[in-house]
């Protein structure tokens, strides 16, 4: 082939790949960036200064995942993100049940973003509060909104999370910053008003914080749409989780010190609260309507994770085909709507008990949570795995990230254990759902592609074709 005919393939593929370091940032904190933050501080109030400390210690431990990540994705950049790590660190299994968690923790995640999305619009439209039939209706058409801009291309996708996520962050950011004026010391007196011992309740903090984390691996996740993917995902991740730590802790701050403790806990829309408090109706508004903008880029951002998992896994015959197929937009468009009609149900379902704002909020937050940390469990050792097998190359040195490893681990143990009884047991319980359907796929002859770490073991296969489909050859500096 010509000189003139390699550049231009080259340019075609660079033109291929649509999201870049803004579009993977903005994706990341599009996706961080939303309910978990914006109605969190109603759920931790009865924490007082401890769910300060905590957003604080629970950002190292986001910090620690983050840095995992930005080294499996910089050596392993693979479509599929936590499910294509654990795969090639663990095996088949692993893989599946990874990115059958993660796939739940996903469309889970949906109706509790959505629900955030109503309470911030009821703020404007007070007249929803009165009719709750509206409201579920509401909520289900903002969810169908956000898959039909998806169903359009990752690129429409990838632009409209770039508009959102920028254009929801000043606002907010103006709240975290000068919000600080206004801070009433005496409303953050209290350390743990919540009576229950210290370990407590640390422990049933940390899911509805990390709740505000997940999302802190999205960049993995399309790898194979991201230009100079080795190079611009581990950026964007740092850059992301960062930015968003330091947005959540003094957003927090802000709206602790503003509204009283016993206030803030019966609060659907905490920030707008606090903004009127501060400045007036108008600033409310303002920050209702940047509520409602986060809340639609962070249900575009899951949206669009939901359909890549689950076709990453269909692609190397962990699930079935159908889930991998593509419409002419490029798009996985039957696993984004089968994710979609599963959020739709489990929103009808919750709605059908007519449990309060907060209580359904919690119990949302906790079973995502649960589904989405387990991953994260699985990948905070996938590293150590992989550099076992040299899979992952380390050059003949010890990794400066094992450490960090471990402590990612603990995080994450941790996390799930404060998820609780409840959630934990539901979270199981849909994991365990999911063996009939690997059985099947296996009695049937799906052609599975042998783990990389199995493959490489072995010696004689060469590493670029033992990889699964679409995820090229780590980075080998």
């Amino acid at each position: 082939m010509s000189t003139p005919a390699l550049v231009r393939d080259k340019v075609t593929s660079a033109q291929k790949k649509a999201l870049g370091l803004a579009a993977c940032t903005a994706l990341i904190m599009g996706n961080m960036v939303g309910s978990g933050f914006y109605v969190s501080p109603a759920s931790l109030a009865p924490y007082g200064l401890l769910a300060i400390v905590s957003w604080i210690v629970m950002g190292v431990g986001a910090v620690c995942l983050g840095l995992v990540f930005a080294r499996l994705a910089h050596s392993y950049p693979a479509t599929g993100g936590p499910y294509a790590y654990t795969r090639a660190a663990y095996g088949d299994f692993a893989g599946f049940l990874v990115a059958w968690g993660y796939w739940i923790s996903i469309w889970a995640s949906l109706p509790a973003i959505a629900v955030a999305f109503t309470g911030y619009l009821a703020q404007l439209v007070p007249a929803l509060k009165e009719s709750r039939p509206v409201i579920v209706m509401v909520t289900i058409g903002v969810i169908w909104l956000v898959v039909l801009i998806n169903l359009r291309g990752v690129r429409e996708a990838g632009l409209f999370q770039s508009i959102t996520t920028f254009t929801k962050l000043i606002p907010f950011f103006a709240i975290a910053t000068l919000g600080l004026l206004w801070v009433r010391p005496h409303n953050l007196a209290a350390f743990n008003p919540s009576g229950k011992p210290l370990f407590e309740a640390s422990a049933a903090v940390a899911p509805l914080i990390m709740f505000a984390y997940l999302g802190l691996e999205s960049a993995t996740v399309p790898a194979g749409d991201v230009r100079d993917a080795q190079r611009t995902i581990p950026r964007a991740t740092l850059l992301g989780i960062s930015a968003a730590a330091l947005l959540y802790v003094l957003g927090t701050v802000t709206v602790m010190g503003v509204i009283p403790r016993e206030q803030l806990a019966h609060s659907s829309s905490p920030f707008a609260d606090a903004s009127s408090a501060m400045w007036g109706h108008w600033a409310g508004g303002l920050i209702a309507v940047g509520a409602l903008i986060s809340s639609l880029g962070a249900l575009n951002g899951w949206t669009l994770l939901m359909g890549q998992v689950p076709m990453a896994a269909a692609q190397d015959g962990l699930l079935p085909i159908w889930f991998g197929r593509r419409s002419e937009r490029g798009v996985p468009a039957i696993a984004i709507l089968i994710s979609a009609s599963l959020a739709t149900a489990l929103l009808l379902v919750e709605a059908s008990g007519g449990s309060g704002f907060v209580a359904f909020y919690n119990f949302i937050v906790n079973l995502a949570t649960m589904a989405a940390v387990i991953p994260y469990a699985f990948c905070a050792l996938a590293g150590v795995m992989l550099r076992r097998t040299d899979v992952v190359p380390t050059g003949g040195t010890r990794s400066p990230f094992k450490l960090v490893e471990i402590v990612a681990f603990a995080f994450a143990i941790w996390t799930i254990y404060g998820c609780g009884a409840e959630a934990v047991l539901y979270g199981l319980l849909l994991l365990l759902l999911g063996i009939p359907l690997y059985v099947w796929m296996r009695s049937r002859g799906a052609e599975l592609r042998a783990p990389i770490a199995r493959q490489a073991q072995h010696g004689g296969t060469d590493f670029a074709q033992a990889l699964p489909t679409g995820i090229p050859a780590p980075n080998p500096r």
